[in-house]
């Protein structure tokens, strides 16, 4: 049996329709679905139970799951790093994931969890994901805190050599529909491209550092197939431990990420400058790049998907027909 927490969000649904292509059915998906759109990324998916996440929460702290597990992807977060009630990301980000990976530790069962590129802040201190360096991060939103906080816990308690957190950058692909404001670039600038008053143009931020030209600030922008062949890489080495980046290990400016969606669209790029909202200007990072030294060193060796290349797949072969990942 393996466990899918936020089974039905973007990332969680992308692990599941991977796993059902090896062949493996036998999945518990956990989340909470709620009254947005999630529940159409489970439609095409094989998986034998669903269960609410505070239902699951209380199973595993009460030790009344009977079935043997052999691991626990925990992607159920919540992930907007708008998000500014602090109370409710401590509770749901760091003390659930907290209860669930000591529920997993003390049953022998491989944990896999979801950290964040968020945690290190305005890249001051490097993209390295070194454990003996995370006390030095300093995220720039609560958000990122709230992972931040979880990943110096498990070090704290020697946890953190036994399990696996997975640092992811931005992930892009299908299935992320529900998100609303969090969704990608490239869906927003796809649907903004085809209706509303200015239609055939996308909008980006203004620079407010002047290190950077208008739309020339960069980040690692992942294409969702390559973060879940990453991640799936720690279910088949369950030794590799500790904290690893999830992302390409090249910095793209977004630009080069508009230009990409213009392309797969055989449109002529147009792009509009607009000023960045207030609340974002002291918490946005202008730089994000992750260092994959670590990852190739234990044992990682794909080949990843060039920003052209996903982006055209994401556009061409899933938005341009409302398509979900499926088996």
């Amino acid at each position: 049996m393996i466990i899918v927490t936020g089974g039905a969000g973007f990332i969680g649904s992308a692990i599941v329709a991977a796993l059902n292509a090896r062949g493996i059915e036998d999945i518990i998906i956990v989340d909470r679905l709620g009254s947005d759109q999630r529940w159409k990324n489970l439609v095409n998916l094989s998986f034998a139970d669903y269960v609410d996440k505070d239902d699951f929460l209380q199973l595993a702290v009460e030790k009344r799951i009977a079935m043997p597990v052999k691991a626990v992807f925990h992607l159920g977060a919540c992930a907007d790093t708008t998000e500014t009630d602090a109370d409710y990301l401590i509770k749901n980000n760091y003390e659930y994931t907290k209860l669930l990976a000591q529920w997993a530790a003390d049953s022998k069962i491989r944990f896999i969890y979801a950290s964040s590129a968020a945690t290190y802040g305005d890249g001051s201190q490097g993209f390295l994901d070194d454990e003996e360096r995370i006390e030095k991060l300093e995220p720039l939103n609560m958000y990122g805190y709230s992972k931040q906080l979880f990943d110096l816990w498990a070090k704290m308690t020697g946890l953190l050599g036994k399990i696996a957190g997975l640092k992811y950058f931005n992930v892009f692909g299908p299935n992320e529909y529900h998100k609303g404001n969090m969704r990608s670039f490239v869906l927003k600038a796809h649907d903004s491209a085809f209706g509303g008053p200015t239609a055939g143009s996308v909008k980006l931020f203004k620079s407010g550092n002047p290190k950077y030209a208008d739309g020339e600030y960069v980040r690692d922008f992942i294409y969702v197939k390559d973060a879940v062949d990453m991640t799936l890489f720690f279910l088949d080495n369950p030794r590799v431990c500790g904290l690893y980046n999830i992302g390409t290990g090249k910095a793209r400016s977004w630009n080069d990420l508009a230009k990409a969606v213009f392309a797969a669209m055989g449109k002529e790029p147009k792009i509009e400058y607009v000023d960045m909202p207030e609340n974002l200007q002291k918490q946005y990072q202008y730089f994000t790049e992750a260092d994959i030294t670590k990852l190739k060193k234990a044992g990682w060796k794909k080949p990843i998907t060039s920003l052209e290349d996903a982006v055209k797949d994401y556009i061409q072969n899933y938005l341009a027909g409302g398509k979900y990942l499926e088996t």
